[in-house]
Formats: structure tokens, sequence, C-alpha cells
């Protein structure tokens, strides 16, 4: 494991690998940043309310969620273009969790700013609309996809289950019951972000665990990766062949030296192409 970033951020978070720029991304949400690598060298956008997630839509543009909207965020100009509201009217929530799916799509969760239960929501933008996909969520979180396309998985952090949603192969509408995948309600850590591997794989951040833990397609725990602080948040897969394990982490709350830092793990799997968004 090797420290990616020094930066402390309040509340890293949606951690994403752009296949083409080869290029890894994350937020500091409370921060209200987009923070980047290019060339060694650390960049990073500033923006007036909080960021969580991104998707690419092509070399130079991303969709962005923020507190209340979704946009589109050019990479070369800075320029930030409104795609459509996010619960804009609603000044307890903001954005959270977010991936694109193998359709196109992009899926994306808020959550009170205190975590006021049941304030937050999963949406899915899809071909230029935004529709509620799971609502009276507390804290969104682990939106990732099988690679056989046969399902998401999201969790109520609060809950501590995360679920199984089957998906229709034609468009990737949720179809028929959620399932619970992992019940992790009874640990002593909450389950956030979270990134399937191409092996099918669920590899999942745990808040005050101090870890990543991978886990097989029928929910076994196959073993666990080990960051320097307690408030893991995000991971993604990235580098040149996708083995390289990005894991965001929180300072809010703590202090140790580690806190808010990003980190990189060397694994020997290969992870997911992220998915273009098609707006």
């Amino acid at each position: 494991m090797a420290v990616f970033s020094q930066t402390k951020c309040i509340l890293g978070e949606g951690a994403f690998w752009h296949p083409e720029r080869a290029q890894f991304f994350w937020f500091d949400i409370l921060g209200k940043k987009l923070l980047t690598v290019v060339d060694g060298a650390e960049h990073h956008w500033d923006f007036d309310e909080c960021v969580s997630a991104a998707g690419w839509v092509d070399h130079d543009r991303l969709i962005m969620a923020s507190a209340s909207a979704l946009w589109t965020f050019d990479l070369e100009t800075g320029e930030q273009a409104y795609l459509c509201a996010l619960e804009a009217d609603n000044e307890v929530t903001r954005s959270n969790d977010g991936r694109a799916d193998p359709w196109g799509g992009f899926w994306i969760g808020t959550m009170g700013y205190n975590a006021e239960p049941g304030a937050g929501a999963i949406y899915r933008y899809y071909r230029g609309a935004l529709r509620t996909l799971v609502p009276d969520v507390t804290i969104t979180n682990a939106i990732c996809f099988a690679p056989d396309r046969s399902c998401a998985y999201y969790v109520d952090t609060a809950k501590g289950q995360v679920m199984r949603q089957p998906l229709a192969a034609a468009d990737g509408w949720p179809e028929g019951v959620p399932e619970v995948f992992l019940d992790l309600a009874e640990e002593d850590f909450g389950a956030d972000g979270a990134v399937v591997d191409a092996n099918g794989n669920f590899w999942n951040a745990q808040w005050d665990a101090s870890r990543v833990a991978c886990y097989a397609p029928d929910g076994t725990l196959l073993e666990t990766f080990s960051v320097p602080t307690p408030q893991a948040s995000c991971p993604a897969f990235g580098g040149a062949d996708l083995s390289t394990l990005y894991v965001t982490t929180a300072a809010d709350g703590v202090e140790d030296a580690d806190a808010g830092k990003t980190f990189a793990i060397e694994t020997n799997t290969r992870g997911q192409r992220e998915h273009q968004v098609i707006l």
C-alpha cells in the first residue's frame, strides 16, 4: 500500500478512474472539491456547493453530481453545464455516492447533511431523465454493478444491509424485488462505497474498520486490505491494467496523521472499466 495523495480530505469520496484519460479523480465532498493527479502533480477544482460523484461522458467531459443538480463538467475548460435538478428544493440533502451503469445511465444517491433518517434516495439519470429508484434512504452508498449486467448493489449505511437488485437486460432498469446480499447490520463498522471487479467480487470500503473488504458473488468474505486510518470511504480500480485499488478516506472527526489521505493498493485482480454515460 502507498499514499497516492497526501491531501487530507474532510470527506474523500467518489473514487473514479477515467479509462480514456488513464486518470484518477476523487472528491472532497465537504471541502467542495474535485481532485486529480496529472504527471505526478495534484490539481483540484473548487465549487460553490458540495460535489460528490462522477462518470465519464467523453474524453474531456464528466457527469458530476452536486448538492442541487447533475451537471456536465469540462476538464479542459472548467466549464460546468446544467443537466437537471437533484433535490434542489431540499436544503436538508446533498448528493453522495454514485456510479455509471453498463447501459450508459448514472445512478446517484442523496442523503441529509446530518444523516437525517430517511431523507435521501437513489436515482437513475438515463437518456436525459432522472427517475427515483429507492426512496427513504438515510445514507446512500455502495452503488455498483455486476460485470454480467445481472444486478446492481447498494446500501443504506444506517441499516447495514447491502442489497442486490436485479436489472432488466435490455435497458438496465430495476426489475423484481431486491434481496439482501450482505447483512452487516450487527457489525461495528459502516458499509460505505463499493466497486465490483471483473470477476464479480464486491469490494466494500468499511467506515470505522480501517479497511476494504472483498466478498465473492455468494457473499463469502475473501480477503481484506487495511488502510492506516479508520474512515475508509470509497474504492475504485485503476492503473494501466486496472489492478490498482484506490481508496479515499475522511478526516472529519478524526485526528490521526493519515486521515483524509488517498491510498493505492496493488492487487491480484482486475477491475471493470468504468462505463461511459450516454447523455
